[in-house]
């Protein structure tokens, strides 16, 4: 695949904002995220403060940003993204099976919600994973644990029962989960990710399951996670006003950045994150042309 000149992570108003922009500057860009938009647009009730939708559902706005990317002719590549790496001139971006490059990144994919578990930092890279499409082949034959935060992963949850030996699948949501046959669907919260060296087992309220792995798959992906070596304020990304954060090139917009979480702050944000991302690449070529 062409290296993209922008890649936008997220599919909210942010990331809605920052494609559109970067597009009307004539850049190549990648949206990547959920073709049905993010879904604390998507499931809002109402909206009251958006300039041009008034009283507008979540339903309404997502119908109306997809709208207006498919006039600009802006395509949506829907994949989970595992890790983003500063590659020093430009970004390789983990985005399930594939490995996607831009030239400058902007992060505009939310906040997690909650703490993560006990465990889950530790065993990073040790048996914790946030992409079943990125890491599957290692479970080949072994035991894991998918704990699934939304709909969206029990796709992920089959996908892995097709090659690990067994699949436990904890829902942490409402619905009756719709998985494989291959996949035994726990009903038991998750507590801590145990283990010495590398992951064990997953503790529950009701007692120790022992696997191999434990895929954790939240809509959104912490920060510090989601970019090797990023500088963040809190838990959020530590930003200027010009949305650029401690890394050349990677700029970040939206509730990632912290509060307030409005949408209409996450637009402005995505808008000036584009023009900063078109301003760092018309220097990044400047210096190019000089050398």
């Amino acid at each position: 695949m062409e290296r993209a000149d922008i890649a936008i992570i997220g599919t909210g108003p942010g990331g809605v904002s920052a494609a559109l922009t970067a597009k009307v500057r004539n850049k190549n860009i990648l949206l990547i995220g959920k073709k049905q938009m993010s879904d604390k647009v998507s499931k809002a009730h109402q909206i009251m403060n958006y300039p041009g939708l008034p009283a507008v559902t979540g339903a309404q706005m997502a119908e109306t940003f997809e709208k207006q990317l498919a006039m600009m002719e802006i395509d949506i590549t829907d994949s989970r993204i595992g890790t983003v790496y500063a590659m020093g001139d430009y970004f390789a971006i983990q985005a399930g099976e594939e490995m996607l490059e831009a030239e400058s990144v902007i992060l505009a994919c939310g906040v997690v919600s909650g703490k993560t578990l006990p465990g889950e930092d530790e065993f990073l890279g040790s048996g914790v994973s946030y992409c079943a499409t990125c890491d599957a082949c290692f479970y080949k034959g072994k035991k894991v644990a998918v704990i699934g935060y939304g709909k969206d992963a029990e796709h992920e949850a089959d996908f892995l029962a097709e090659v690990a030996a067994e699949v436990l699948y904890f829902p942490m949501y409402q619905h009756e989960p719709e998985v494989s046959e291959r996949v035994t669907v726990i009903k038991e919260r998750p507590n801590e990710i145990f283990g010495e060296k590398k992951v064990e087992g997953l503790r529950t309220e009701q007692g120790e399951h022992f696997v191999d792995g434990v895929f954790v798959l939240r809509d959104a992906v912490s920060p510090k996670q989601l970019v090797p070596g990023l500088e963040l304020d809190g838990n959020h990304v530590k930003v200027n006003l010009s949305m650029e954060t401690n890394i050349p090139g990677l700029f970040a917009c939206g509730d990632i950045t912290g509060t307030p979480y409005q949408y209409i702050k996450a637009a402005g944000q995505g808008n000036v994150a584009a023009l900063s991302a078109v301003t760092y690449l018309d220097a990044k070529k400047r210096a190019a042309g000089k050398q």
